[in-house]
């Protein structure tokens, strides 16, 4: 799916497939009266001692736009061996676009921009080198004579 980048309002996701019964070929059968088929892939599991031959989804890519508005509003919902499959939309893949979330390489604090949008407002000042939680009052202050934890006895 190497052209999806100048199509992507053409392919869609379809999902909730038969990971045994389910293969290329049957998903061409499914989609192909909505138009011409430029491409379909059903990512392999990740997990070398997997046996299903896919992970349960997919894409369709359409050589149109409007063909792929049309197998959406037609096969969403709709039943392919007895499982309800959904339809949508493709999201472009978050590694190609760079955007922020699931399936980023890059920590969130990372990319660009994210502190100056997300960051304080003002530069914090560093404790000064002396002093304990940076001039305020100690918490432990006044807890010398305990040698019991709970409530002091009356």
């Amino acid at each position: 799916m190497a052209e999806e980048s100048r199509r992507p309002n053409s392919t869609i996701y379809v999902g909730g497939l038969d990971t045994t019964l389910v293969t290329t070929s049957t998903l061409s059968e499914a989609f192909i009266p909505f138009g011409e088929i430029i491409d379909i892939s059903l990512p392999k599991p990740e997990a070398p001692s997997s046996t299903d031959l896919h992970r349960g989804f997919g894409y369709v890519e359409f050589e149109d736009a409007a063909d792929a508005k049309e197998a959406i509003s037609n096969m969403d919902q709709s039943e392919l061996y007895g499982r309800v499959i959904k339809v949508a939309m493709a999201k472009p893949d978050r590694k190609d676009t760079g955007a922020p979330g699931l399936g980023s390489t890059i920590a969130i604090w990372e990319q660009e921009g994210y502190l100056a949008q997300h960051g304080p407002a003002e530069e914090i000042e560093a404790p000064e080198q002396g002093s304990r939680n940076g001039g305020a009052e100690d918490p432990m202050q006044g807890l010398e004579g305990l040698d019991v934890a709970g409530p002091r006895p009356e």
